[in-house]
């Protein structure tokens, strides 16, 4: 019998499964070839496309066509984003019809200035009708919340991401447990908690600060904030589904394993070398987390405190939390970097809606 491939026997030993993020629809295909389950795109995915050498002519292509008739550089960004998008949507589908709507979702997150709940359901709407299998990437804010709502209602399923905080995956579980009480087959939630990005923001807080705490100490934040979570969401018996991203190691796949959780890395340079690696499969997650390194973060990082109770902090404040601020400026960049890039092409061709 043919060895499986690391991620092939993590699905089958444990209830971890992989996403893949951002990915072309030829870095899907071998996604899904070596397991992956779903997948989340960003704000930044337009400016990956536009740029990347294998397609750009594509999507300079598909832009073409949208300038011609959209007249606005922001909406044809977004139309871009939505026809990128389902192109890779289209590599999952199969999946996700295979699966009853179960597996196979890629998610979609709208244009990171204009966050108001209006928007935010407008955007979504569109990116919903696209494919049966787009799914909505909202923010874990309060206008988030408000549109989330709305959109499960409607039946459209929902990533809430942004998520840096205990207090935040607790608000999109009872979301998403009050919006479906009385519904017969109500679609799908995820959200997606960032580690990632969270280690990285305390670790630039500890060099910046000069906080003595071992540099160990510091990457295990993200997950122990994730191990906090999973274990109130255990006691809750919520339903909602948990996801993980914003790797900055190979570590924020491993020490997930073990995990009911999927969890979402790039192909090249994390999927690609674990599968190379193919190392032991360990249910690292499952370990306690360890007493003192726990106190130390505690006791040193008041923003992991505030990350790691359940009432660190309050729904007002999840939009200016320094890790979701971080997180979120990643999005403003790339989408301002695509922007220019439309104007340029529009004034290059001379397209006028």
């Amino acid at each position: 019998m043919k060895e499986q491939g690391y991620f092939h026997r993590v699905s089958r030993m444990t209830p971890t499964r992989l996403w893949i993020n951002n990915v072309t629809p030829e870095e899907a295909e071998a996604a899904i070839a070596i397991g992956a389950t779903g997948c989340t795109q960003n704000p930044t995915y337009p400016e990956k496309m536009l740029t990347h050498p294998e397609g750009k002519a594509r999507a300079y292509g598909l832009l073409d066509e949208i300038l011609r008739e959209e007249p606005d550089d922001n909406e044809a960004l977004s139309k871009l984003q939505c026809a990128l998008v389902k192109l890779v949507a289209e590599k999952f589908l199969p999946l996700h019809r295979a699966s009853r709507g179960r597996l196979g979702y890629v998610t979609i997150q709208a244009d990171p200035f204009h966050e108001d709940a209006d928007n935010i359901l407008r955007a979504a709407r569109a990116h919903c009708a696209a494919s049966p299998n787009i799914m909505a990437k909202i923010p874990a804010i309060p206008a988030g919340f408000e549109a989330m709502r709305v959109l499960l209602r409607e039946g459209c399923p929902v990533l809430a991401t942004e998520v840096m905080s205990v207090a935040q995956a607790l608000d999109c579980a009872r979301i998403y447990r009050e919006a479906i009480e009385a519904m017969e087959n109500p679609p799908v939630m995820y959200f997606a908690h960032i580690p990632g990005i969270f280690d990285e923001y305390i670790g630039r807080a500890v060099e910046r600060d000069g906080i003595d705490i071992p540099s160990d100490y510091v990457w295990q934040g993200g997950i122990l904030v994730a191990k906090k979570i999973d274990a109130l969401l255990r006691d809750g018996d919520y339903a909602i589904g948990f996801c993980s991203g914003g790797a900055r190691g190979l570590h924020h796949f491993t020490e997930m394993v073990g995990a009911r959780c999927s969890v979402t890395i790039n192909y090249a340079g994390s999927a690609d070398r674990l599968l190379e690696m193919n190392p032991p499969v360990v249910e690292h997650f499952l370990r306690p987390a360890p007493p003192a390194v726990l106190d130390a973060l505690c006791e040193r990082l008041p923003d992991f405190k505030k990350a790691y109770e359940i009432r660190g902090l309050a729904a007002g404040d999840y939009e200016q939390f320094g890790p979701v601020c971080l997180f979120r400026s990643n999005f403003e960049r790339g989408w301002l970097s695509a922007l220019r890039r439309v104007a340029e092409r529009r004034a290059a061709t001379g397209a006028q809606a």
